[in-house]
């Protein structure tokens, strides 16, 4: 999802909106649920700022995300976890993994349970990089001071993975433990690399024109699933391509992929229009759970849906508030890890949410 950065995303959904794409298709929204069928005892997590990424540790009892709560004594998002029984009420503050310098984003548990990785851009600059200007469009910064790290429960930086010039990010970890997917502009495009879970033996898995990002194994670890944005006519590629020149990237016209962990069989799996987003395989692999605003006349509501890989059939699984993303089942396949504006009082706060997920 991985959302690149969370600068506040809903509000800047809200303000500057996924505007709808000129000659896109969309097709008749999938029939709106009465209740979110799929998730039973729904319990927030957080309460303020904007927290997202949420992702569950091995043995299925901890979390790792990213927040800019500024009453936890943050300029810009860093990396926090906790075990999930111990956030209880607004007052509760998890421990901060990350330096507290630079931006940080796209954290992930190692196979231990006790090392997390996170990209950070603290070796470039110790403050916060400054958003760019971008003249009202909806745009991330693809920030090139961005590495990844691999940090210990005291948040002691063990090692750097990555060392080439550029964007790396957007780093997650395979089921079995051996392999780390993540986004890199080494090559000169955002593109999907695989390295060993020791940072060795890099190599390319995407080579298409335009942004592939977001990537998540599949259960049993041969596919992944990720984000894409395929620019196709000479207008789109040259502003794509100017774009990333400015370390910049358009979200607003993405669509879902899978691809077998050696390059083979892509795939793309939705072609609903607009952005669809932060995919996430369901725990049986047959299925993606994504965000998506392809149903929206206004352009920034996001709802999670899930799609059959087989079928193409698409079930909608939220139905409250206006925004709904980074969904993540924990490994067992019991709970489901989400970020919403719901229940944020009026404000702009995006928290996180956790759900026992039934079939």
């Amino acid at each position: 999802m991985k959302n690149i950065f969370f600068v506040a995303v809903s509000s800047m959904f809200a303000l500057n909106g996924f505007a709808q794409q000129q000659g896109t298709t969309t097709p008749p929204p999938a029939a709106e649920p009465m209740a979110e069928t799929h998730l039973k005892n729904l319990k927030q997590l957080t309460f303020g700022g904007d927290n997202a990424e949420a992702y569950f540790s091995f043995d299925n009892q901890s979390l790792v995300f990213q927040s800019n709560n500024q009453k936890w004594g943050v300029n810009c998002d860093q990396i926090f976890f906790s075990r999930i029984d111990s956030f209880i009420g607004g007052n509760y503050k998890p421990k901060m993994l990350s330096t507290g310098l630079g931006r940080t984003t796209c954290s992930y548990y190692m196979p231990d349970n006790k090392h997390m990785l996170y990209a950070s851009t603290h070796l470039g600059n110790n403050a916060c990089p400054p958003v760019p200007e971008t003249s009202g469009a909806y745009l991330w910064p693809v920030y090139a001071d961005f590495d990844i790290f691999v940090a210990d429960e005291n948040s002691k930086i063990q090692k750097q993975l990555t060392k080439e010039p550029g964007y790396d990010a957007e780093a997650t970890v395979s089921p079995d433990g051996r392999s780390i997917v993540f986004t890199s502009t080494r090559s000169g495009d955002l593109e999907l690399w695989i390295m060993d879970i020791d940072g060795s033996n890099p190599r390319q898995i995407t080579f298409g024109l335009g942004y592939d990002g977001g990537a998540f194994f599949s259960p049993d670890s041969k596919k992944l699933v990720f984000r894409a944005s395929r620019p196709n006519t000479p207008e789109d590629i040259t502003k794509y391509k100017d774009l990333l020149a400015k370390n910049l990237v358009a979200p607003t016209n993405m669509e879902i992929y899978t691809v077998n962990v050696d390059g083979t069989d892509l795939k793309q799996i939705t072609k609903l229009g607009k952005a669809n987003w932060a995919p996430f395989f369901h725990p049986s692999g047959n299925k993606i759970i994504f965000s998506s605003n392809h149903h929206s006349q206004r352009g920034y509501d996001f709802q999670l849906y899930m799609i059959d890989i087989q079928t193409g059939k698409l079930e909608r699984i939220t139905n409250a508030s206006i925004f709904n993303a980074f969904p993540m089942f924990s490994p067992d396949g019991k709970k489901l890890v989400f970020s919403s504006n719901r229940n944020n009082g009026g404000t702009r706060d995006t928290n996180l949410f956790i759900a026992d997920w039934t079939d």
